[in-house]
């Protein structure tokens, strides 16, 4: 996975950790203008998957083991840096993430919450919402479900 980097928390260097929470903070609390909690507790539990270029992480999603959020694995905090968008890094790094959780868990389900204005990039990837919409931190978001069996 050339550029790739996928660590368990323990694995994790404190200038990687703080670079990812910079990332997340930049988009999903400044630019998305939403304060929340992002150290909800499900870091320590979960995989970190980076694409690194330039010497930093422009794109990034953690992949969370079932039993953690749901009974499923669950993909979140996808995030792309805001000066690399528009260059097909969001499918990239989701593409990774599935085929991550393919290997280690052949045919599993995974379970995402979803901003509502995202559905169709997650159904380009195989997702499928479930209809069940909500706000979560002020945002509309929806429950999406991938089943691997189906590639």
């Amino acid at each position: 996975m050339e550029g790739f980097q996928l660590l368990a928390f323990n694995k994790l260097t404190t200038s990687e950790l703080y670079s990812i929470i910079a990332l997340r903070e930049m988009v999903f609390v400044v630019e998305q203008n939403c304060p929340y909690l992002d150290a909800d507790g499900k870091d320590k539990d979960s995989f970190h998957l980076m694409l690194n270029q330039e010497k930093r992480i422009v794109a990034y999603c953690r992949i969370v083991p079932p039993g953690v959020s749901y009974s499923t694995w669950s993909i979140g905090r996808v995030v792309v840096h805001p000066d690399k968008r528009g260059k097909g890094l969001g499918k990239l790094i989701m593409k990774k993430a599935l085929e991550w959780i393919n290997s280690e868990d052949e045919g599993a389900s995974i379970i995402l919450s979803a901003q509502s204005y995202l559905k169709k990039f997650y159904e380009e990837l195989g997702f499928e919402s479930t209809d069940d919409f909500y706000l979560e931190d002020g945002i509309p978001h929806m429950k999406m479900i991938r089943d691997l069996k189906s590639d």
